[in-house]
């Protein structure tokens, strides 16, 4: 306390003094002749207050220490407000209690988390150490890299750890999982918990379920991830510099699901890493191929040129696309066992990236075509949609080889696929031409997948209402609602795919998940969300498990 001077509407705490006191200032008092706050602001570290606006002037600021701490916290005019301060003191770092300015001081930051961590082991009592762990968690949260979902909201872009970005946003999601488990750990080391939690590390995969509505979904699908040995999940990001890409593999690496491969150049991965305030390691985090130079150049290129021998790809074409072309490198590392999947499409379109896919890996066994599949986790459901993004008019026999290929990885996600052929015909009212394509694939379906519990051709909201589907045709074979869509066409499925996720607002997009090809790789999309990658990387994890 000896370091500590109290001021008040009457001016200095000081022994003696009578006027405006009570017990909590006695502690406080000083020896001291200085009456005013201008007096004890000369050579001060730190200025908090939380009392009235424009009390701190600029020629008190002046006097303090170098590089002082000010917490104008009064709301909703500070003490002092930054610009004024730093305009005197640019060596200053600032914090106040509105959202306008750097580091804003919100008890949201730690209350809600306090008492979500206090709850979950049963404590008794708030203690001490609790505060104190909640603190370390949120101080070790403002060292980490910005939230994208922060960057979003708050339209804020390369913001680090430094004097404007001393304490998180209090609107990061990711407090929840950080502060929540540190106090419960504190309040079982105190021995104030009565329902002490044996699995912390399960206990925070809790937590994530409040952060990302994609959590529940996806739960089977992380697990699964997780408990892949490291050598058998290198997976291959195509796009290594963009940003979005860089953000995704931070998590992952955090969450511990992948061991990724980033292709581009070193030093602009770096830089970016450096810029985002990441705190990758290369060499340790993650491996780079170089576009500029790497030692199996040679055998990647003569590679791609046998492959491509009689399909109009000379050999020098053949050196100049596997230099530039970043998910044709991918597609080899793959190709070659060097990886054990690949992620790309966050920059150009879906058929570009297909291209070089089909031309190295190619479709699996049996398969005929490749499509792609995107999941909506809606209110109360997660619904499938095929064909997205790849086939535009898919005869009956691609549709029924379609479905198949997505009834298996619906169940990957331990969901037992419930499958509608969807069309603008409702059980035989129209015999147009996309009608009777539906129920030629309902017929191929029967004959060739006969235990898949499938309907059609009906409408879209039959398909997603078993009591209205029951009142159009009691007699329909599909049980419940719908949640594998089959679309007669890509512009269908597209659309009714984007409406879906636009409308649904809070709803999550997993996907596109690429059907058909011979070896785990996904086609993102241009639109694709940090945590749409790291989702994807986990199923490519999976599906890389399940294809060895």
């Amino acid at each position: 306390r000896e370091n500590i001077f109290v001021t008040d509407l009457a001016g200095v705490v000081y022994k003696g003094r009578a006027e405006l006191m009570d017990p909590d200032k006695e502690l406080f008092a000083r020896e001291t002749n200085a009456r005013t706050l201008a007096e004890v602001m000369e050579g001060a570290d730190v200025f908090l207050g939380l009392s009235a606006g424009g009390v701190l002037k600029q020629d008190m600021v002046k006097q303090m220490a170098a590089k002082p701490l000010i917490l104008a916290l009064a709301n909703p005019t500070p003490e002092i407000l930054p610009e004024l301060a730093l305009e005197v003191r640019p060596d200053a770092v600032l914090a106040t209690g509105r959202t306008d300015y750097p580091n804003q001081v919100n008890n949201v930051l730690c209350f809600p988390f306090i008492f979500r961590g206090a709850l979950d082991v049963g404590a008794t009592v708030i203690t001490k150490e609790m505060e104190i762990a909640a603190v370390n968690a949120i101080a070790e949260l403002a060292r980490q890299e910005q939230s994208d979902i922060v960057a979003t909201a708050y339209g804020i872009q390369d913001l680090s750890f430094g004097p404007e970005y001393l304490i998180p946003k209090p609107f990061d999601p990711r407090l929840i999982v950080k502060i929540a488990p540190a106090v419960a750990k504190a309040a079982m080391d105190c021995g104030v918990a009565t329902r002490p939690i044996e699995d912390m590390e399960a206990y925070e995969q809790h937590l994530q379920q409040f952060v990302y509505h994609s959590g529940t979904t996806m739960k089977p699908v992380f697990q699964l991830a997780r408990s892949v040995e490291p050598e058998k999940k290198r997976i291959v990001f195509a796009e290594g510099e963009e940003e979005r890409v860089l953000r995704a593999v931070q998590i992952a690496v955090d969450e511990k699901i992948a061991k990724p491969i980033l292709i581009g150049r070193p030093a602009v991965i770096q830089q970016r890493i450096q810029k985002f305030g990441l705190r990758l390691a290369p060499g340790v985090d993650f491996s780079v191929v170089d576009t500029d130079h790497d030692e199996r150049y040679r055998d990647f290129w003569q590679s791609y040129a046998k492959m491509m021998a009689r399909k109009g790809i000379s050999q020098q074409m053949a050196k100049l696309e596997m230099r530039r072309r970043t998910t044709l490198i991918g597609a080899m590392l793959v190709q070659k066992g060097e990886a054990d999947g690949m992620i790309c499409g966050t920059v150009s379109t879906t058929h570009r990236h297909l291209h070089f896919i089909d031309q190295v890996i190619g479709k699996k066994e049996g398969a005929k075509v490749y499509a792609a599949m995107n999941a909506l986790v809606l209110p109360g459901r997660q619904i499938f949609l095929v064909d997205t993004h790849v086939n535009v008019d898919p005869t009956p026999e691609q549709l029924a080889e379609i479905t198949m290929l997505a009834a298996e990885e619906v169940k990957r996600f331990g969901i037992a696929p419930k499958i509608a052929l969807l069309s603008h015909s409702n059980f035989g009212t129209s015999n147009a031409p996309t009608a009777q394509k539906m129920r030629d694939v309902l017929a191929i379906l029967k004959e060739r997948a006969p235990d898949l519990d499938v309907d059609g051709e009906m409408h879209g909201d039959v398909a997603l209402d078993s009591r209205l589907r029951k009142e159009v045709l009691p007699e329909s074979t599909l049980e419940g609602d719908a949640n594998l869509l089959i679309l007669p066409n890509i512009d269908a499925a597209n659309i009714s795919y984007n409406l879906l996720k636009t409308a649904a607002g809070s709803g999550i997009a997993i996907g596109p998940i690429l059907l058909g090809a011979a070896k785990p790789v996904h086609v993102l999309t241009s639109s694709a969300t940090v945590r749409r990658i790291v989702n994807m990387t986990a199923l490519l994890v999976a599906d890389a498990s399940a294809a060895r």
